[in-house]
């Protein structure tokens, strides 16, 4: 299944916590990472106040289902040090599935697509780059 990944950080070395779950990813066998956009420094949407994002986009291939890859991107999540405190709050880094094939779920706890991708310019530009017209 083909898949799209958002990719952002707004702590610390947020390039290093990219650059780390991007590393993660690809040390991953059921994942295999094809493109990587460009990275993208964004404002903040929503939220407490903080400080800016390094935001992208990353296309994988997986034979993981949609809750086991909304698992394993956790789980990195985990790694490099992510809290949720905060709703919309400031993290290391965050994995979002964006898309997964053309399905479409709406469950409490996954909601692909992203429910308020195409309201993000900081999600569409990056996915523009390696998608093409969405």
């Amino acid at each position: 299944m083909i898949c799209y990944i958002g990719i952002g950080s707004n702590i610390g070395d947020r390039q290093g916590y990219i650059d780390n779950a991007l590393r993660k990813l690809k040390e991953e066998k059921a994942i295999r990472v094809n493109k990587v956009s460009s990275i993208h420094e964004t404002e903040p949407v929503g939220g407490p106040a903080q400080g800016k994002y390094l935001n992208g986009a990353i296309e994988i291939e997986t034979k993981l289902k949609p809750k086991e890859l909304l698992k394993k991107l956790q789980a990195i999540e985990n790694e490099l040090g992510r809290k949720r405190t905060v709703k919309n709050g400031p993290r290391t880094i965050d994995l979002d599935i964006l898309l997964y094939g053309d399905e479409s779920i709406d469950e409490p706890d996954l909601k692909i697509p992203h429910p308020r991708m195409r309201e993000r310019e900081f999600v569409m530009k990056p996915l523009k780059e390696i998608y093409g017209s969405i």
